[in-house]
């Protein structure tokens, strides 16, 4: 009887790629549980190749990796290692991607213009990926863009958290920073009691990272405005937001954001005399050269273990969220 139960038993396997180890093992910790030792190698001509080094056979496998800079390779790198999972008989596979890879190309904004963010999930789905797990979505629609669960996580808990212990006061405006986020806003305001204003922009098609920002709807005179984002890359975008809600009087500007991407120029625009602050999650890393006196970075991982632990016991990751978005 022993041997059958011990049989049944299901067993959790956390694997991670090699962009942001850091990361997993903080996951880890939180689970209480180690990352697969992996011989992960880049091959003179720049092919990558991955094995693991104890059996997954049988496995509820989640392999954990952050897409940063050079996000190709790290993609590759997932791929591959689903893959190997896949084909040394894993029972189920997740791959744990916090900040998903092409998000922001969902759509077909002109002709002749790929879907990448869908290419993505094709590629996930023909490695042999069973479920994915992602942070704030650049847009929800991705999530039906994968034949299978998506588990869709909201950082909004932890930046919730933080800002109601540093920055309870009576003058606070959520402000989003373009139609496309007024929803997430909207709940944002609701939970921090505070009123919503929206910063209308116009983007120039042909030409990226570049923004011209137009109007404000709503009051922001004399009030601390707490800037809700999802991404930050090169920081253009959310500084002229700032500036915008400088120049309409505000008292304060902090931004909000899960991904810090954090291109380019980023640090020197987010430096600027009229950002007070910046608070983003770890779903990325930020290296010390991208650190700067105004930045909080707050950690993603309580959260990832959390949703992982209700994906491997079949309990509902859903309720984690309830209301949040």
């Amino acid at each position: 009887m022993s041997t059958i139960e011990m049989a049944g038993q299901k067993k959790l396997v956390l694997i991670t790629g090699r962009a942001y180890p850091e990361l997993a093992e903080q996951v880890a910790a939180e689970l209480g549980a180690e990352l697969v030792p992996t011989d992960a190698r880049t091959f003179a001509n720049g092919e990558l190749y991955a094995r693991f080094d104890e059996s997954v056979r049988g496995s509820d496998a989640f392999v954990i990796q952050s897409h940063t800079f050079p996000i190709n390779e790290w993609l590759m790198e997932q791929l591959i290692m689903v893959d190997a999972l896949k084909r040394a008989s894993a029972k189920r596979i997740t791959v744990v991607a916090p900040f998903y890879p092409y998000s922001r190309q969902d759509k077909k904004g002109r002709g002749r213009e790929p879907i990448s963010a869908r290419l993505i999930a094709d590629l996930f789905k023909a490695a042999g990926a069973d479920r994915i797990m992602s942070v704030d979505l650049h847009a929800p629609q991705i999530q039906g863009f994968f034949d299978g669960p998506v588990d869709h996580l909201f950082a909004m808990p932890v930046l919730l958290e933080h800002f109601r212990k540093t920055i309870a006061r009576d003058d606070l405006t959520v402000v989003s920073p373009d139609m496309g986020r007024v929803r997430v806003a909207d709940v944002w305001s609701d939970r921090l009691d505070a009123p919503l204003a929206i910063i209308h922009k116009r983007r120039d098609p042909l030409v990226p990272n570049q923004v011209s920002v137009h109007e404000i709807v709503g009051t922001v005179k004399d009030r601390w405005c707490v800037v809700v984002d999802d991404m930050i890359d090169t920081g253009g975008t959310i500084a002229k937001a700032a500036e915008a809600l400088k120049a309409n009087g505000a008292r304060g500007v902090t931004i909000a954001c899960t991904h810090a991407i954090f291109s380019g120029r980023a640090i020197e625009h987010l430096s600027q005399e009229f950002i007070d602050q910046v608070v983003v999650t770890d779903t990325l890393p930020v290296p010390p050269e991208k650190r700067f006196d105004k930045l909080t970075v707050l950690s993603i991982a309580p959260l990832l273990a959390k949703a992982i632990h209700e994906v491997f016991e079949d309990g509902s990751v859903t309720s984690m969220f309830e209301g949040a978005a």
